[in-house]
């Protein structure tokens, strides 16, 4: 596939890494057993930790992944080697952060500790923690992140490359229209007509001169302007 066609599948890819990790971080990330205040064994009820509990910067970091998406929609080339940049660095971010997680549960599940005892610290909630089990979602956010790095490069390599957007509007300047040139859509002239008005000029002031223009040729009906050599109206005879 050409380098001209890579637009589609890397703003596609990165809805998929973006919106896999808002997933994941809205899923069950732990199954965690307490330590039973009758002994020390394990109690029987499993609490399940979530990903905002275990990794809540999962949603700030998927969110700007789908706002990456708007702007390499409609961004120009310059733009998207740095948007590419961002990118990578994104899924890095979400990688990073699930692999924290990932590889120091007790932590991971602390804050969960803490709401269902009441216990607060690092040694005192881990002394309370008697299994973790983790699920599928924090290798999914992994995955999500990967996805992310991997459209980033491919943003990188093809992004000069790509189409411009279908559509772009331009400022224009309202002329007269001259006989023999086609006329502008209906579309074009209003859009013209706020670009004046948004740099504070009035659309209707290059018509107006055009047509002073054309009237001050000739003497205006009713004036009193005679002929050039200043003679003056002459009256018929009676």
């Amino acid at each position: 596939m050409s380098a001209d066609r890579m637009k589609l599948p890397a703003i596609l890819a990165t809805v998929v890494g973006a919106g896999l990790a808002l997933l994941s971080w809205s899923q069950t990330w732990y199954d965690l057993v307490l330590v039973s205040s009758a002994g020390g064994a394990a109690s029987g009820d499993a609490i399940a930790v979530l990903g905002s509990i275990a990794s809540p910067a999962l949603a700030a970091l998927g969110l700007a992944g789908l706002a990456l998406v708007a702007a390499l929609a409609i961004a120009g080339p310059g733009i998207r080697i740095i948007l590419g940049v961002l990118e990578v660095l994104l899924g890095g971010s979400i990688v990073l952060a699930a692999v924290v997680a990932i590889g120091d549960p007790v932590t991971a599940v602390s804050p969960a500790v803490t709401d269902a005892t009441g216990v607060a610290g690092s040694e005192p909630t881990a002394a309370l923690v008697a299994g973790v089990t983790p699920t599928f979602w924090p290798a999914a956010a992994v995955i999500a992140g990967a996805v992310l790095i991997l459209a980033g490069v491919l943003v990188l390599a093809t992004g000069t490359r790509w189409p411009a957007s279908s559509r772009r509007y331009r400022g224009a300047r309202l002329e007269e229209h001259r006989p023999g040139e086609p006329a502008l859509p209906a579309s074009d002239r209003a859009i013209d007509d706020w670009d004046e008005l948004s740099r504070g000029d009035d659309p209707t002031d290059n018509i107006e001169s055009g047509h002073d223009t054309e009237s001050g040729d000739g003497a205006r009906p009713g004036d009193g302007a005679g002929p050039a050599d200043g003679t003056g109206p002459t009256r018929p005879n009676r």
